[in-house]
């Protein structure tokens, strides 16, 4: 059972409100299928509302728990339906704290009182969650901002809290194949990273400042400018933003806002985070949103950001492609590509690839129905995705709700076409191409340098182990040689003049 996790002295009261909320909550039966508690033999008699009794017990565990919860909503291939819809209920809120509990990290953090590094300061909180609680402020120049402050404290439960969950998951792991099969310790680790960063507020100042400078360009797109001199790791200081979420039609067109304007405005800017920009929004659901007048969108509450790398980002368009033109070769392709394991035949894949475009294939992009359809038939298939792809499918399921909301009549199809041309002028953009020449040419010039020493020793290999060959030989292939790195170096002063040229 839990109490057989070997803890330090410093965890084992935390161990011990575990093991509590988890019997207050009928959880002893869960821990019995997992191996973990062999004196109850009902392994199989699960609750109905276990699922809800779960996401209630993580709820009251608090934001390393909460977190697992929410990356397990994403598990589509792991988890049944029922699963799935309770932990996207999962929340993160927690009762305000007064300020005099705050005050004291909040000093140290400025160096000086609120009240005094502000012009004005609101001790009543604006909003509170597990792990920071918010603040509204004004600069001595009239701007308004809030103050996200790190909980005292909650550093240390949820270090512990990780310990705990990760000397869980190697039990867990050492008992059950299925968990060894999807990786439970790996999920642990990520989960412990994650929630490190987000733990460090700097971390998240970072990605709006990244964010902000991806849509410089775009004026619909609004995020939040830090106050770096007033920021730290427990202390964010940000731009306030009032705005109306997106949660229905007519709260937008009460305030002024033209719902088909957002949600085409929210399509375009997913598409390019995620396909031309690589970075986007983990958890783009509409409390991380606000919709302003002129049909502007901002993105709040950074601090999970994913990763979109140049490959993946082919592969998500030949994801779309594959279904749009009705091709199973190019998706199963693409499929593979996304497996977690190595042992799956490619039959397998071509199945799933088969019943996805003969449901989706040749008609409207409805991102949400084909992502819907895509996870039970991979976990009848025993196909794990790479855990990168479920994030980013989490979040393209999420925003494509959000825009359904507002708009039902929504179709990603339109925004795809508007996308495509976008990439297209990203791939031919002088900043681009100036960074792979220049590439190129430091590429070419190193071989410039490396060529002479590689065709000495290839000479020289030559006449120790080919006595047969001829002297004439030998000159020919220095020639050619030669000559290769007469182009090698030609190739690098244009790929320079190039580099110079666009730059």
């Amino acid at each position: 059972m839990l109490g057989a996790i070997r803890v330090a002295a410093r965890d084992r009261s935390r161990l011990a409100e575990v093991i509590a909320t988890a019997s207050r909550f009928g959880l002893d039966v869960l821990l019995a299928r997992w191996g973990l508690n062999p004196a109850r033999h009902d392994a199989d008699a699960l609750p109905f509302d276990l699922p809800a009794r779960a996401r209630q017990a993580m709820e009251a565990l608090g934001p390393v728990w909460v977190k697992l919860g929410q990356i397990l909503a994403t598990r589509a291939d792991l988890l049944p339906p029922d699963w799935i819809a309770e932990l996207e209920r999962l929340h993160s809120e927690a009762p305000r704290l007064p300020f005099d509990a705050l005050r004291e990290q909040v000093e140290e953090a400025l160096g000086e009182s609120p009240e005094t590094a502000f012009a004005q300061f609101d001790t009543e909180p604006l909003a509170a969650a597990s792990i920071a609680q918010v603040h509204r402020a004004a600069l001595a120049d009239g701007t308004e901002v809030v103050l996200k402050i790190r909980r005292p404290g909650v550093r240390a439960i949820m270090q512990a809290d990780l310990r705990l969950l990760t000397q869980l998951a190697a039990m867990v792991e050492a008992t059950n194949a299925e968990a060894r099969r999807y990786g439970v310790a790996r999920m642990v680790r990520e989960l412990g990273r994650d929630i490190l960063e987000e733990l460090d507020f700097t971390n998240e100042g970072r990605n709006a400042d990244r964010l902000r400078e991806d849509f410089a360009g775009d004026p619909r797109v609004i995020v939040p400018a830090i106050h770096w001199p007033q920021s730290s790791e427990t202390l964010l200081v940000m731009d306030f933003i009032a705005g109306v979420p997106p949660r229905n039609a007519d709260d937008l067109r009460a305030a002024g806002i033209d719902p088909a304007a957002i949600a085409a405005a929210g399509a375009d800017i997913v598409l390019d985070m995620t396909l031309i920009n690589g970075r986007f929004h983990g958890d783009p659901h509409p409390g991380n949103l606000l919709c302003l007048p002129g049909n502007r969108i901002a993105m709040l509450d950074l601090g999970l950001i994913g990763h979109v790398s140049p490959r993946r980002r082919e592969e998500v368009i030949a994801f779309t492609q594959s279904i749009a033109n009705s091709d199973p070769v190019l998706l199963a392709d693409t499929l593979k590509s996304w497996s977690q394991t190595d042992d799956i035949a490619s039959e397998r894949f071509q199945v799933v690839a088969e019943r996805l475009v003969a449901r989706h294939g040749g008609g409207t992009l409805q991102l949400a129905a084909i992502l819907g359809d895509i996870f039970p038939i991979l976990g009848e298939e025993r196909i794990v995705l790479q855990p990168d792809m479920l994030l980013l499918f989490k979040a393209l399921i999420t925003i494509d709700g959000v825009l359904s909301g507002i708009q039902p009549d929504f179709d990603l199809s339109a925004a795809l076409r508007r996308a495509s041309v976008r990439i297209v002028e990203a791939r031919l953009s002088p900043d681009r191409w100036t960074k792979r020449a220049t590439a190129l040419a430091l590429e070419l010039d190193r071989l410039g340098d490396d060529l002479p020493r590689l065709i000495r020793a290839t000479t020289r290999k030559l006449e120790s182990e080919s006595p047969a060959v001829s002297t004439t030989g030998i000159e020919a292939a220095i020639r050619t040689g030669a000559g290769w790195i007469a182009g090698a170096l030609a190739l690098s002063g244009v790929a320079i003049a190039v580099a110079m040229r666009l730059g």
